[in-house]
């Protein structure tokens, strides 16, 4: 079952790693991910149970594609992800070190 709360566009708050970049969940499980300071672009699927969240980056500007995963919270406008790269590292049990994402009013 899908949070539909996903389905819009979120942008990673100012002090995070990346401010400014921001991930479009679609219906239909694809996604879009754009950070213009750098013109990188990248898309794939993504896929979420309970408070998992599994990412297939089939697509990107410099190549960086694979398989994420780990755990995903919605509070109000706010979206939590802490996600790893890689199928040899383990889910991330919490949401410690999770990167935090506005949702962009459009």
């Amino acid at each position: 079952m899908h949070d539909k709360r996903i389905i819009a566009t979120w942008e990673q708050t100012p002090g995070s790693p990346y401010p400014g970049l921001r991930f479009t969940f679609e219906e239909g499980g694809k996604f879009h991910a754009e950070y213009e300071p750098m013109s990188i672009h990248s898309g794939g699927t993504w896929s979420i149970e309970d408070d998992k969240m599994d990412m297939d980056q089939t697509e990107h500007t410099f190549g960086l594609v694979g398989k994420f995963f780990g755990r995903y919270e919605i509070d109000g406008n706010l979206l939590k992800m802490n996600l790893v790269s890689g199928e040899d590292k383990p889910r991330p049990e919490n949401l410690d070190g999770a990167v935090v994402y506005m949702r962009v009013e459009e």
